[in-house]
């Protein structure tokens, strides 16, 4: 989908310059002078939700997996977020018909029996889309916020990799030497992070201190989940890979089939559904039954579903108007905003090694994202080319890196 929109992108600013370049026609020149100002207002408005969006979504699964008492199954939040994404695609669909029922139940009908192999092949995608979401909540819930962002930017690679293998993308010299400064930097924080970290056992979907378990006891005093750096770590890495992989293959099929990006939504969100409801069953099924669909949601925990829910929508919305150098950007200031708040909010401590191995890949997200010299594209689209990326959380060619994030992120 983010490959969709970078040519549209690239022809309106194309289209912008030569009409302020060429200024010769005065009944046109009051209009094109009037436009930069609004644009830029809507670039670092976009730079401020994509932060707020990747920040938020990280912190807020940490919390609410880390506290003590009661704990909601996070297969039932993924059900509910893929739920709520094909929903709200679907009243998107339905306004881009004008309203028309009708005209929007004929499309689905065309898209989804009509072209049912496309159906069954977008089936590939959500199918790894869920499985990332869920293993998002077990890194999340072993692995220390500023931690966990810093290592998922190895979607960035994975998503590269999968476009040269599958899609014949070329990539810059810069680029490769960014990834291979991302590359250093995420060994760097993981060879420190794994000293650091105290030994003890994991926390996977059902923990040995789940609330299926926790039912059948006497109730005692609240205690924190049990977590292991080693499970969050690779946790994390499965959901780079299969956050690259699927990107890469969505933007593959977007580029054979074509058709709406909201109606491609909708699909995967109802594909998505039915897949995750059957994971839940497998993984948590007996705790489901037990306990309820809905048991240990609290408010903070329906934010994160809906922060889950509405991080690809936005990351669709926002590529319109953010340029991919801001989207790095975007994900740097994720990154630095979710380490200074773990310092507060969780008494996370980074030492120098974290510090630097953090720099490193800053700096490979912000050069990754650089155009290349004569006009050509930014590179490979990203990993969250779902929605718009998410997850993701969490967490951007210009689509690249921050939509494989969103869908992130959901991701």
């Amino acid at each position: 989908m983010q490959d969709a929109e970078v040519p549209r992108r690239g022809r309106a600013g194309a289209t912008m310059a030569a009409a302020g370049g060429g200024g010769g026609g005065g009944g046109r020149a009051g209009p094109v002078t009037a436009l930069p100002t609004p644009s830029r207002r809507l670039k670092y408005a976009s730079l401020g939700v994509l932060v707020l969006q990747n920040a938020s979504l990280v912190l807020s699964i940490r919390y609410v997996r880390t506290l003590p008492g009661e704990r909601f199954l996070p297969t039932t939040a993924v059900v509910l977020a893929e739920a709520m994404k094909g929903c709200a695609c679907l009243l998107l669909l339905l306004l881009q018909h004008r309203g028309s029922v009708r005209q929007t139940a004929q499309t689905l009908q065309e898209a989804v029996v009509g072209q049912f192999g496309d159906t069954l092949r977008l089936a590939v995608p959500s199918l790894i889309y869920t499985l990332q979401n869920n293993l998002q909540y077990v890194a999340i819930s072993n692995l220390p916020a500023a931690t966990f962002q810093v290592t998922y930017q190895l979607k960035i690679l994975t998503t590269a990799l999968f476009s040269v293998l599958l899609l014949g993308t070329s990539l810059s010299r810069l680029q490769w030497l960014s990834l291979a400064l991302l590359f250093a930097g995420v060994a760097l924080v993981q060879a420190e992070q794994a000293r650091a970290a105290p030994p003890g056992p994991p926390l996977p979907l059902s923990s040995p201190g789940s609330p299926l378990l926790a039912a059948s006891s006497p109730p005692a005093v609240p205690q924190e989940p049990p977590q292991s750096y080693a499970v969050g770590l690779a946790a994390v890495a499965a959901s780079c890979l299969s956050s690259g992989f699927a990107g890469v293959y969505f933007e593959r099929l977007l580029k054979t089939s074509g058709g709406s990006i909201w109606l491609r939504n909708v699909q995967l969100g109802a594909v998505g559904t039915a897949v995750g409801l059957a994971a839940m069953v497998a993984a948590e099924g007996p705790a489901v039954a037990a306990l309820g669909f809905f048991y240990g949601y609290s408010p903070a925990v329906w934010a994160v579903v809906l922060n889950q829910a509405a991080g690809g929508l936005l990351v669709a919305v926002v590529v319109r108007y953010a340029d991919n150098i801001l989207k790095g950007f975007a994900t740097a200031l994720s990154i630095l905003a979710s380490t200074l708040a773990s310092v507060h909010l969780f008494g996370f401590r980074p030492r120098g090694p974290f510090l630097a191995g953090t720099a490193l890949v800053l700096a490979a997200v912000c050069l990754y994202g650089r155009p290349r010299r004569g006009g050509a594209g930014p590179g490979p689209a990203g990993p969250g080319a779902r929605s718009g990326a998410g997850g993701d959380p969490g967490s951007g060619g210009a689509k690249s890196v921050e939509e494989s994030v969103s869908k992130d992120k959901g991701s």
